[in-house]
């Protein structure tokens, strides 16, 4: 039987691995190395120079591009047309690198680039700098595949499935087929949904982009981005975008989120499984609306997202009253963090909106559900919600 063949569990805790060897390490530790032995001339040499490769980076890269494409089967167990073929992987100091390689390293001015109109809030000054750069941005919302009336004349498509923090989804190949009949690239972030929840290279996408900062390392304490390409010249456009503005990863951050692949079958899986049971107990809350999460059956996306995902990830919004409603909440919290960012096997919650880049109303939330104990997570969050709900504290 082959590797491809194998489960996500065995395939993560497998993935990226050299050959065995007598008496060394499973997992090599990392190679903090700003240069290399180098005779001769360096053509063809693997390793040169630090801010060109690392072996370390080289082990991740194999890993996670295993992950992204470990065959040519559909990502959800149909048959969609996946190509066959090698994954190019590149890794970034964050998320924002690998974002930022594709969309500043692709574009030239004249050229037209779509992105959705509800993702990531960076994507904001990422899209004045476009513009700055002559290239001329659509936007348009992830939901209702609303990008497809965008895509004529473009150069790139960029989708973000689940949008970040709305939880829209969109038709992933629906949207790849148009964009590649128009002659554009498309792109993926799948940040949210983790290789083992979904395959964009699988649904037909040039780039599967994503921040290993949040579910990929999942504990919160690494910075690391990366994209992955079935084109070669693809990859080395975006390598020499990383190579050109420095935007390496660390060898230690880079082994840090090696390491942590290994149980990225388990986090995933647990976070869904407690995400959808928080989801369900925030439904029948009366201080709760529009609660959104894509494996909730009644969620508008549900049907989309599953014939599309995998896994329907580790986020939960939800709208509260208003800002002093949400605040209370948040501070009555007892097992989950106030913090930004995702993925963490603790859970964490923020009122959005304190950020000012996103549109959405001053009581929404997003939590980002960890590995606790579903029974203690709804319970200390109906909690809280009944303590918000009964007004400030007068002793505050």
């Amino acid at each position: 039987m082959s590797a491809s063949a194998d489960g996500d569990g065995t395939r993560v805790v497998r993935a990226g691995l050299p050959e065995e060897e007598p008496y060394a390490a499973p997992l090599p530790g990392p190679v903090f190395a700003a240069h290399y032995h180098l005779p001769g001339d360096p053509t063809g040499a693997p390793y040169a120079y630090g801010r060109d490769a690392n072996p370390t980076w080289t082990a991740l890269e194999q890993a996670i591009g295993e992950l992204e494409a470990p065959d040519a089967d559909d990502a959800t167990g149909a048959d969609d047309g996946g190509v066959p073929g090698p994954v190019h992987t590149v890794t970034f100091a964050s998320g924002m690198g690998a974002i930022s390689a594709v969309l500043l390293g692709t574009a030239r001015p004249g050229d037209v680039v779509v992105l959705p109109s509800d993702g990531y809030n960076l994507l904001v000054p990422t899209r004045e700098r476009l513009e700055g750069y002559g290239v001329e941005v659509r936007t348009a919302p992830t939901g209702g595949d609303a990008q497809l009336d965008a895509l004529d004349g473009a150069r790139l498509l960029w989708i973000e499935s689940p949008s970040n923090p709305g939880l829209d989804v969109c038709d992933i190949r629906r949207l790849t087929d148009a964009a590649h009949a128009r002659g554009a690239l498309v792109a993926v972030d799948n940040t949210l949904a983790t290789p083992l929840g979904q395959r964009p290279l699988a649904l037909g996408a040039d780039f599967s982009v994503a921040s290993g900062t949040k579910a990929l390392t999942g504990h919160g304490d690494v910075l690391l981005g990366y994209v992955a390409c079935r084109d070669p010249e693809l990859a080395a456009t975006v390598r020499q975008w990383r190579k050109t503005v420095g935007a390496i990863p660390g060898p230690m951050e880079a082994w840090l989120a090696h390491r942590s692949l290994a149980t990225l079958e388990v986090r995933t899986r647990r976070q869904a499984e407690n995400a959808l049971a928080l989801a369900e107990a925030l439904g029948g809350r009366p201080e709760v609306r529009d609660v959104r999460h894509p494996g909730l059956p009644s969620d508008p996306s549900y049907a989309l997202a599953s014939r599309q995902m995998r896994r329907f990830g580790c986020l939960v919004s939800f709208t509260l009253p208003d800002r002093e409603f949400c605040e209370r909440f948040l501070a009555a919290l007892r097992l989950v963090d106030d913090a930004t960012s995702f993925g963490s096997v603790r859970t964490t919650a923020e009122r959005r909106a304190r950020w000012g880049g996103d549109a959405v109303p001053e009581g929404f939330v997003r939590m980002s559900v960890g590995l606790e104990d579903a029974a203690d997570l709804v319970a200390d969050v109906e909690r809280a919600l009944e303590r918000a709900a009964s007004g400030p504290d007068p002793a505050a």
